[in-house]
């Protein structure tokens, strides 16, 4: 008696379930990912124990260089572009539209408000060799006994949001005094809450 053949079929998956799912997570990815900026200016930051987090939303970075010269960032796009604006009327810099959007894309400023015109009107590269130069850095003198323009930065900032965070991040080898005056400078605002961010000490650094 012949064997009876049991006729073969092709196996048939229908992937688009799963396409639709990549789709989504690729969508949810997206839409929740924080991309961070190339930074022009880096700094080694010291070493301590504190694992205390620093927030990553709604933050004004100030950075500080070994030369102790000061930088500023932050990570909201809206606020920032509500914050040059603000400037741009209070301190009348006289930005164009085109100009502001341009600060708003910057990874960081840090040049005095005189400069800053003719700053964002430098092409990228430009821009570069400006803000990594001897002459870069906010000013943190008073300006005819008022305030600095940092402190005009920060005011400015916590205008936009009220509930942003501030954190500096300073070279090891930044000068105490430096940093000393960065801090007497946000004490005169009344501005003493703020996060210093380290990098966390292992055991070879002991």
């Amino acid at each position: 008696m012949g064997k009876l053949k049991v006729k073969k079929h092709d196996v048939w998956i229908d992937m688009t379930p799963m396409s639709d799912v990549m789709v989504l997570l690729l969508t949810f990815f997206m839409l929740t990912s924080t991309f961070v900026k190339n930074e022009p200016v880096k700094v080694n930051q010291p070493s301590s124990v504190s694992e205390i987090k620093v927030p990553e939303n709604d933050v004004l970075n100030i950075v500080v260089d070994k030369a102790g010269k000061v930088f500023m960032s932050m990570d909201n796009q809206n606020d920032l572009l509500s914050l040059i604006q603000g400037m741009n009327e209070t301190s009348s810099i006289g930005l164009t539209n085109q100009e502001m959007m341009k600060f708003q894309a910057d990874p960081m400023w840090g040049v005095p408000l005189n400069s800053l015109k003719g700053y964002l009107g430098l092409p990228n590269e430009k821009m570069t060799e400006v803000i990594t130069g001897a002459e870069a850095g906010v000013p943190l003198d008073s300006i005819d006994g008022g305030k600095s323009e940092f402190q005009l930065w920060v005011t400015e900032a916590l205008n936009v949001n009220e509930d942003i965070k501030i954190a500096i991040k300073a070279d090891a080898d930044t000068p105490y005094a430096k940093i000393k005056k960065l801090m007497s400078e946000l004490q005169d605002m009344n501005q003493n809450r703020y996060y210093l961010i380290t990098s966390l000490k292992t055991g070879e650094d002991k």
